[in-house]
């Protein structure tokens, strides 16, 4: 069984009620449940939250809420991992079958397309490896940034050697949050998904289809780009 979950909470203290905010005509959680839906890879396309409101439309939309997450899994502090490996224990003792591989497909990333997904799954399947993860290439060089010192100061905040032309620098990638395509094992130890014990992949995104929505910045900048894609 091929499972996408889509992790949903209620709250959010920077952008209330993101989750269900309409971008461009339908909630923004229902981008990602049509994108799932739409890839035709997925046995079972479910949404994990806390609030009976997201279950709702979710399951008006197409995705399955077979239940609410715990309250215990709703808070700041609960982890993605965490939520995902309950998850996957409670459904699968519901279902009584196994998740052989696991996509998580964070609601923030609308503008992850139909192709991302199916690409990042061909990529899973092809290298054979535990887990294929989205990454896109940083805005700005890492070379050029660094913190303050004291009131404001930025003696040694770029090194000599490293201040040369944005284009003469190194290209650095950075997570963007879309895609976490993982074998079961994977999935379940999350927390762990860089270290040596599993194999992964970067499955390379544009920055266009990129935006993760956390503030209301990232909204405005998504309206913008939603035609574009």
């Amino acid at each position: 069984m091929r499972v996408a979950i889509i992790p949903a909470r209620g709250g959010s203290k920077r952008l209330p009620g993101k989750n269900l905010k309409p971008l461009a005509g339908k909630p923004v959680i229902q981008w990602s449940i049509d994108a799932a839906l739409e890839s035709g890879i997925f046995d079972r396309v479910c949404v994990s939250t806390d609030s009976e409101e997201i279950a709702e439309l979710a399951q008006l939309g197409g995705a399955e809420v077979p239940f609410l997450r715990p309250a215990e899994l709703a808070t700041d502090t609960a982890t993605t991992a965490d939520v995902v490996r309950d998850f996957i224990h409670r459904y699968e003792a519901l279902k009584h079958e196994i998740a052989e591989s696991v996509c998580l497909l964070q609601p923030t990333s609308p503008l992850r397309t139909v192709n991302d997904i199916r690409e990042a799954a061909k990529l899973l399947l092809e290298e054979e490896v535990d887990a294929v993860v989205s990454v896109c290439e940083m805005e700005h060089p890492y070379q050029l940034c660094g913190p303050l010192g004291p009131s404001g100061s930025l003696q040694g905040f770029v090194k000599a050697a490293e201040n040369i032309r944005s284009q003469d620098q190194e290209t650095f990638y950075r997570l963007n949050g879309a895609i976490y395509f993982c074998s079961r094992e994977a999935a379940l130890k999350l927390e762990m998904l860089y270290e040596p014990c599993f194999t992964s992949r970067a499955y390379i995104m544009s920055p266009w289809h990129s935006v993760d929505i956390d503030t209301k910045m990232d909204f405005r900048i998504a309206e913008a780009l939603i035609d574009c894609i």
